[in-house]
């Protein structure tokens, strides 16, 4: 019985030891170390900007002090932003979209309110505001926008800043990430990337 006891003790010892190593030790470093793979690395730290100002994944509408000199690029529209049309900054701390479908009454209010929002803005007709830029997206925190958003927005931003037109336009083209492996979704441009570039080139 003893005899029983001891040994299955010292077997649980062993397998205690074991597992501890290797989930303790050998698995916390192998992560650690694939993290540090060329190409992951940024990803890993949670892609923060340089200087600590934020994460490249994240996508916080700016607000100009003054709404009629705005020199940002703005985001698409956030359903737990303050306003009403989801037009301005979003809250951080809560990610979620509105759930309306396409067919709510409601939404499709507030997406020509927010056409006619931006078109005012960027002194452009309703008709060439790109989709991107009325719809919110899932997560409410997008970084991203469409070409289409940031080549139309790029008149006023050089405008405001006194930046050439064509500087802005390569700072966008600077921010513009290509389809994923060539072939999955679309161009996108990096609406936080692309402010600290035009704050930077000012």
């Amino acid at each position: 019985m003893l005899t029983t006891l001891r040994r299955q003790t010292a077997t649980g010892l062993r397998v205690l030891l074991v597992l501890t190593v290797l989930c303790g030790i050998v698995y916390p470093l192998a992560i650690w170390g694939v993290a540090r793979i060329p190409g992951l690395s940024t990803a890993a730290e949670g892609s923060v900007l340089p200087g600590g100002t934020g994460s490249s994944l994240i996508g916080i509408d700016p607000v100009a002090a003054d709404p009629a000199a705005d020199p940002y690029f703005h985001t698409r529209p956030s359903a737990t932003a303050e306003a009403d049309l989801g037009l301005g900054p979003a809250d951080t701390t809560t990610s979620g979209a509105s759930n309306k479908g396409g067919f709510d009454s409601g939404l499709a209010e507030t997406v020509q309110q927010r056409r006619a929002a931006i078109a005012a803005r960027e002194s452009v007709a309703p008709a060439a505001v790109p989709p991107d830029a009325v719809t919110a997206s899932a997560s409410g925190l997008d970084p991203d926008i469409s070409p289409a958003y940031a080549a139309l927005q790029a008149p006023r931003v050089a405008r405001v800043t006194g930046l050439p037109l064509d500087r802005v336009e390569q700072l966008v083209a600077g921010a513009t990430s290509g389809r994923t492996l060539g072939f999955l979704g679309e161009p996108r441009v990096n609406v936080t990337e692309l402010n600290l570039s035009v704050r930077d080139a000012r």
